[in-house]
């Protein structure tokens, strides 16, 4: 039985570029290599205690899951941070899991995501806010995701857990509705993951659980009884939910994921520079509850993490 995580210490996880948004959305979101190794570097000096990772072709923006993309940042990031790495095996949702997993389980990282189940992957209502493109992929991207089921089923998630645990990896295990957390429970119970189980509750996205208050409360009472003092749990809200969700999370004992990835803003009608914009926004809510920012050393071991010096890169 893995112990309750020690009172009002809030991890931040950033997560700096993702595959959601487009390089027309924000000239701040990071595409090359030196850019998201820049973005990265700042949110750990700014306080994020784990850094989750995708990587972009650095000429058109486009998600890239290849190893070799990840390989010009991630030692970077690692020698100029004691944040602990957390590589993607989410990739983009017109990515089979083969594609997906490359990276992590190449690189061996203290973190990977993993994806609890299947949705609709909804962003072409974003399309529409913008008049003009940067490339001519960015549109059909969006559009396309009308009749898109970002796949994962349970044995894509198996194949992903036999890739990766024998590598002494850890999950983020995200979870963008009710039944992921069961999906968990189901793992859990046949013995495929080992406590403490790190629950990043996802909101906001279309095809997944929403943004109201009760939606986050749900989403706890139901980890609470799956799960009971076994999982540590983590929230990231979508777009403008971001930080108001960071914010009742906190206050219910949660820890909090923020960055470019999530959310393109810093404040209505603001956009973020960068995703250290969003955890020093981050770090002044836990603060101004009375709780404190876990170092990268308190995260490893609030969530049994290997360290960083067990990774291959």
């Amino acid at each position: 039985m893995a112990t309750p995580q020690p009172q009002g210490k809030v991890i931040i996880t950033c997560a700096v570029t993702g595959a959601i948004h487009t390089p027309t959305m924000s000239p701040y979101l990071p595409i090359t290599p030196d850019q998201i190794a820049a973005d990265a570097i700042g949110a750990a000096e700014a306080g994020a205690a784990i850094l989750h990772l995708h990587a972009r072709d650095p000429e058109t923006g486009k998600p890239d899951q290849t190893p070799e993309a990840f390989a010009p940042f991630l030692p970077r990031i690692k020698q100029a941070t004691d944040a602990a790495i957390n590589i993607t095996t989410g990739g983009s949702p017109y990515m089979k899991v083969e594609e997906r997993v490359l990276p992590a389980a190449t690189y061996k990282p203290e973190v990977a995501s993993l994806n609890m189940g299947s949705i609709n992957f909804g962003l072409f209502h974003l399309a529409p806010k913008y008049d003009t493109f940067k490339h001519d992929w960015e549109k059909p991207h969006l559009e396309a995701t009308r009749d898109l089921v970002f796949r994962n089923s349970f044995k894509d998630i198996e194949y992903i857990l036999e890739t990766c645990y024998g590598n002494g990896t850890r999950f983020e295990f995200e979870c963008y509705d009710i039944a992921h957390l069961y999906n968990l429970a189901h793992f859990a119970d046949r013995g495929l993951v080992k406590p403490p189980f790190f629950v990043q509750s996802v909101f906001g996205l279309l095809g997944g659980i929403g943004t109201h208050p009760e939606d986050v409360m749900h989403m706890k009472r139901t980890a609470d009884r799956l799960l009971g003092t076994d999982y540590r749990w983590s929230v990231l809200g979508a777009g403008a939910s971001q930080l108001r969700i960071a914010a009742q999370a906190a206050a219910l004992g949660g820890n909090v994921r923020v960055g470019l990835e999530d959310s393109l803003w810093a404040g209505k009608g603001k956009l973020a520079t960068c995703s250290a914009d969003q955890v020093r926004m981050a770090r002044q809510i836990i603060e101004g509850l009375g709780m404190t920012v876990a170092t990268p050393t308190e995260a490893r071991e609030i969530l049994s993490l290997k360290g960083g010096d067990n990774v291959a890169f």
